[in-house]
């Protein structure tokens, strides 16, 4: 006759009972955690194996196991499986350093055409390439194989991220002149915020740049009108037509947030003295015109220095910011915005329409000006 099962006593705390039940009611814990968990709460509440394997739609032997080994263990030890010793490896240290170190290196150094290694490629070459390195264990190399070693290295051939390299060697000195700039803005908001009058005309400061090759794509059907119950968005045909590029030149006041625009075939220094000219028109003789911008051929060539000498003293002043640092712009903001809402899925039946719709988003921004406010490591820079 078979002996009696007797109840075994199983002691959890709170904080056990906590964690047990926050695993038995997660949805992102592995399966047999939460099995395992739920087994340990029930067996808590009724002491029976039989009566938690009803319960829970188990074996009473395999509540018996959990149980056992949660008092042996721990409650929350019980909850993995117990480390396996599994088969002997095949693929020796050394072989996983040469695939990784082959890894690191670019498929086209190799004699490849690609740039980079997909694991398929790297796994063929591998099998091809890896047994005259003395590496016989890589013969039967499989591509999932090589996603698992180059996994435990975190090691992605396949991806690129990239970086921004500072290639100017004063850039610290120009980013802060800039900022400094900034915060002079900050003080002219505040002076006009505390006085309550109007602002001080004496200085204008100017973000400037431009933002080129602008497409003035056309359909070549007309695009279909969202339809209940039928489709839910504009639909539109595949082929378009190519109606040549634009370059819109723009400079936003920092202390208004008006826009000065304009937008033209190309941004030579042609084109760039005629932005100039527009803001020279658009000011008061007496005022000071800073402006914040790159360091594009066209703001210091030979046209724009002639033409800048022959304008008063004092007008223009240029504050370049250092190369790679077009993100210290303020007006990049200004593009973005355009970009994300007029630019975005614009179709346009020829470049003048394009034109006449940049002038019309630029005048309607204008309408509700939205002054930009630069504030991150300004205080640095004072």
């Amino acid at each position: 006759m078979a002996a009696w099962r007797r109840a075994i006593e199983l002691s959890l705390t709170d904080a056990d009972t906590a964690k047990l039940k926050s695993i038995a009611q997660s949805r992102t814990e592995p399966a047999s955690r939460v099995e395992r968990a739920r087994i340990l709460l029930a067996y808590r509440e009724d002491p029976s194996f039989f009566a938690v394997g009803q319960a829970l739609g188990l074996h009473h032997q395999t509540v018996q196991r959990c149980v056992e080994r949660a008092v042996a263990d721990g409650p929350l030890a019980a909850l993995d499986d117990r480390p396996r010793p599994g088969r002997e490896p095949t693929i020796t240290i050394e072989a996983k350093a040469w695939l990784v170190d082959l890894a690191c290196r670019k498929a086209k150094d190799v004699g490849y055409p690609h740039e980079l290694w997909t694991t398929r490629l790297l796994a063929r070459h591998a099998r091809e390439h890896g047994p005259a390195e003395g590496h016989a264990c890589l013969a039967n190399l499989a591509q999932g194989t090589v996603c698992k070693i180059l996994d435990q290295e975190d090691v992605k051939p396949h991806k690129v991220h990239y970086y921004l390299e500072r290639r100017d060697p004063d850039f610290a000195e120009k980013m802060a002149q800039v900022l400094c700039v900034y915060r002079q803005v900050k003080i002219l908001k505040k002076s006009a915020a505390v006085s309550k009058k109007k602002r001080s005309d004496a200085v204008a400061i100017v973000s400037y740049d431009e933002k080129p090759g602008i497409q003035a794509i056309a359909t070549t059907a007309p695009d279909l009108p969202p339809e209940p119950g039928v489709h839910a968005t504009f639909a539109r045909e595949h082929e378009y037509k190519r109606h040549g590029t634009v370059s819109l030149l723009a400079g936003i006041d920092l202390v208004t947030g008006k826009v000065h625009a304009l937008v033209k075939d190309r941004h030579r220094s042609r084109e760039f003295i005629e932005f100039l000219k527009l803001l020279d028109a658009a000011y008061p003789a007496h005022t000071a015109i800073k402006l914040i911008l790159d360091n594009h051929s066209a703001h210091i060539s030979k046209e724009t220095k002639a033409w800048l000498a022959d304008q008063p003293a004092g007008r223009f002043e240029f504050t370049f910011t250092p190369k790679h640092g077009s993100w210290l712009n303020l007006i990049e903001g200004f593009f973005s915005k355009l970009a994300r809402s007029v630019l975005r899925h614009i179709r346009v039946a020829s470049k003048q329409e394009l034109k006449d719709r940049l002038v019309a988003a630029v005048d309607h921004f204008n309408q509700n000006p939205v002054v930009h406010t630069w504030t991150y490591k300004i205080d640095k820079a004072a």
